[in-house]
């Protein structure tokens, strides 16, 4: 390549800097874990920078799934719900991380966000069964789901659940959380760009190969393959996370009612108020947790929590199909919404 003697030194330098600057690509890759397909985006120079960035993350998911998972009887969590009412159980200390900070959204969110809900998640069953359970049975297992029995000693790493039969079921943080430590993940490897998609829990950062930042659909929950908004960040914000909580995913139909897996802890029940609730944060295991806790909450109410966190807003849609957005995303300089009709 040659240039004219004329060129100025600062056009020189970028068409140097231009020539010289490996092209870059999309890579993507999914699987099954946590119950759900993950996805895994990245931008990397070659295919095998990626596949090694990539099978690290999954290889991380996989390593939380096997100590969070209910799913699975060795997990460390199954082992502390089976020694419910016996004994402080030890476990790893991502588990005592995740639970420390479920109590702190619990707080924050005045209960809505309530982890010890496993016996009602089991009496519901809602991917399984379309039985509705009986207010009797519901008010039985009530006292198994308060928050004060959950006891954690940080120095020891153990984790105590005070009455035999509670369980706790972290699927309201527990993808988020996911998608943040795969993330660092590809961080450590060397990715600057991508997205990590558990179910929707999603931790988007860097750009495009084109240097444009990635827009991200949100579903439509009654229009199947539809989307209800589109969310752009500006060049600065485009390490973010957004999480969405809805009733379309895991339900069923009973005499014209839709009875959902996410569940209040008020009434013990399928929340009612809202149809799909996203959140977007700094990371994805405060989207998860906070967008659970919304979806519990009515619209308004939820709302209130929006505009009570720094640097956390949302885009909820209420049972009547209406879309609101709160306060901080109008007219917000690094975050546009597009709601479409």
């Amino acid at each position: 390549m040659r240039f004219s003697k004329s060129l100025p030194l600062l056009l020189l330098i970028i068409m140097l800097a231009h020539a010289c600057t490996p092209s870059v690509h999309i890579y993507k890759r999914s699987q099954v874990l946590m119950g759900t397909v993950v996805e895994i985006t990245v931008v990397a120079r070659n295919e095998e920078r990626a596949e090694e960035a990539m099978t690290a993350a999954f290889k991380e998911i996989r390593r939380l799934e096997e100590i969070m998972s209910t799913y699975i009887p060795s997990s460390d969590i199954s082992r502390v719900n089976a020694a419910a009412g016996l004994s402080p159980v030890k476990v790893h200390k991502d588990l005592i991380l995740v639970v420390k900070k479920a109590l702190e959204f619990a707080h924050l969110s005045g209960g809505a966000f309530n982890i010890a809900l496993g016996p009602a998640i089991d009496l519901w069953n809602v991917t399984e069964s379309d039985r509705v359970p009986s207010d009797q049975e519901l008010e039985a297992i009530r006292p198994l789901t308060d928050l004060k029995n959950i006891v954690v000693d940080d120095t020891a790493d153990t984790l105590f659940l005070k009455e035999k039969g509670m369980k706790i079921n972290l699927g309201g943080i527990g993808k988020g959380l996911a998608a943040d430590y795969a993330y660092n993940v590809l961080l450590k490897h060397g990715i600057r760009s991508g997205i990590v998609a558990v179910a929707g829990d999603l931790r988007v950062f860097g750009k495009r190969p084109d240097g444009s930042t990635w827009n991200i659909g949100i579903r439509h929950p009654r229009k199947k393959e539809g989307v209800m908004a589109q969310v752009r960040f500006s060049d600065d914000m485009a390490d973010m996370a957004i999480s969405t909580s809805g009733d379309y995913e895991r339900f069923f139909m009973k005499n014209g009612v839709r009875y959902h897996h996410v569940l209040s802890p008020d009434t013990l029940r399928p929340s009612r108020g809202n149809q799909s609730v996203s959140v977007i944060a700094k990371d994805s295991t405060t989207a998860d947790a906070i967008s659970t806790a919304i979806f519990a909450m009515d619209p308004e109410k939820g709302f209130k929590l929006l505009e009570s966190l720094p640097e956390v807003e949302g885009i909820i849609m209420g049972d009547d199909g209406h879309i609101g957005l709160s306060p901080g995303l109008k007219g917000h300089p690094k975050v546009a919404v597009e709601i479409i009709p």
